[in-house]
């Protein structure tokens, strides 16, 4: 029997390697799905250390692209945060990596697939879910940390006493890097009311030391999705990769979000996420200028839908494909350029074009000229605009002093 575990090079995951080797006395193939955040030398790192941990086999996967084809654009086409703020950092990750796992245990003929989630998060349901389906019933899934129900500080004692090493931030804070964004866990989130430190945030600077002169960016986007930056052409990977540097030198993309969890229980977590927040921003803003108010509002609704499964574990569900399908219709005419600044952690959208803008000033100018129609025109329409209400507060004014007893 030989086990392929899902390696980050964590603390919980750097537990499961030594653990699962000693418990079933097998090999352990340890994998990375770099979803981002992952350099060359963060692979050699982790390569290392799951050498180090007692890996008989270490495997690196580049799932980037498969994230953003598969997952990343619909976030976009769709403006998805969940609770407004939110921008899914995790959840499509673990779908792919999911996938690198089962692809890598068939190649090796593992029995048995293996995760370092706890029992208290969101993870493990999304691992469970997403291995139960790529992999089938032959595979037996393994989750060591949420079998024993081990703290961060159980984890730390076990790898300590075998004499590997553990950075004293590893068990203080759990920190998740990818191409959509940085979750960061820690006691803060334990609690409602308490911010993160700054030195709680790996990547971005703090908004006040921010540089004092603001960055302008414009960002090209073709159907709904991003293509060039300032000009230059990019491909969606380069391009978030991009816009990550730029916003963290701002200050761009902290905060901290407090959601549902899949279990029914309310977690908090922060993140920064600079790319998301700019490019949720700089698309909703141009399809403001391209789509009819009831495509936005239909699309609205579909898509805080779509987000709230993807991250519950439901990416396989058909309805998803169905909600994608709207999604791509959606976007034809999402083509444009647009205008944002960053300053000292701020995202200002300055302007966007289209050629397939709605606003055309030459039929009417808000507030001030129309060609469309004429002031008759407008007054008969304020008369009818009010006709439901006035009737139904006259049926309601009605019905109370018919009900009303008499002198």
């Amino acid at each position: 029997m030989s086990i392929v575990l899902a390696f980050s090079g964590g603390l919980d995951t750097s537990f499961c390697v030594p653990y699962l080797s000693e418990t079933y006395d097998t090999s352990v193939v340890t994998v990375t799905v770099d979803t981002g955040g992952v350099d060359a030398a963060e692979a050699d790192a982790i390569e290392a250390r799951a050498y180090d941990l007692g890996a008989a086999k270490h495997v690196l996967v580049d799932g980037r692209d498969e994230l953003y084809a598969d997952h990343l654009s619909y976030l976009i086409k769709g403006n998805v945060l969940r609770g407004d703020v939110y921008p899914l950092c995790v959840g499509p990750e673990r779908v792919v990596q999911a996938r690198g796992i089962v692809d890598v245990a068939q190649q090796v003929g593992a029995e048995a697939v293996a995760h370092g989630s706890t029992g208290a998060g969101n993870d493990q349901v999304r691992f469970d879910v997403a291995l139960q389906i790529l992999g089938g019933d032959d595979v037996e899934i393994l989750a060591p940390i949420r079998e024993l129900g081990l703290s961060r500080e159980d984890s730390t004692a076990f790898l300590t006493e075998r004499g590997f090493d553990v950075p004293a931030d590893t068990t203080s804070y759990s920190i998740n890097r990818g191409l959509w964004g940085t979750t960061i866990g820690g006691k803060e989130t334990h609690t409602t009311h308490e911010p993160l430190p700054d030195d709680a945030y790996p990547d971005t600077v703090s908004p006040a030391e921010a540089p004092d002169t603001p960055l302008e960016l414009t960002i090209d986007f073709e159907k709904g999705l991003p293509v060039a930056l300032d000009g230059e052409a990019m491909d969606g990977v380069a391009l978030i990769e991009t816009l990550n540097t730029l916003g963290a030198q701002h200050g761009v993309g902290r905060d901290i979000h407090v959601g549902d969890t899949i279990l029914g229980i309310k977690g908090r977590v922060g993140f920064e996420a600079p790319a998301p927040l700019i490019l949720i921003q700089a698309h909703q803003e141009l399809e403001k200028i391209v789509l009819t108010k009831w495509q936005r509002y239909q699309k609205d609704h579909l898509a805080d839908f779509y987000g709230m499964l993807l991250h519950e574990a439901q990416h396989f569900d058909p309805v998803m494909r169905d909600v994608e399908a709207f999604l791509d219709s959606s976007q034809e005419v999402v083509t444009g350029s647009v205008t944002i600044q960053l300053y000292k952690g701020h995202i200002a959208v300055q302007g966007c074009t289209s050629p397939h803008s709605m606003f055309d000033a030459s039929t009417a100018k808000y507030g001030e000229e129309h060609a469309l129609w004429d002031g008759r025109d407008a007054e008969g329409f304020t008369k009818l605009a009010g006709v439901h209400a006035k009737l139904a507060l006259k049926a309601r004014t009605d019905s109370v002093d018919a009900a009303a007893p008499q002198a």
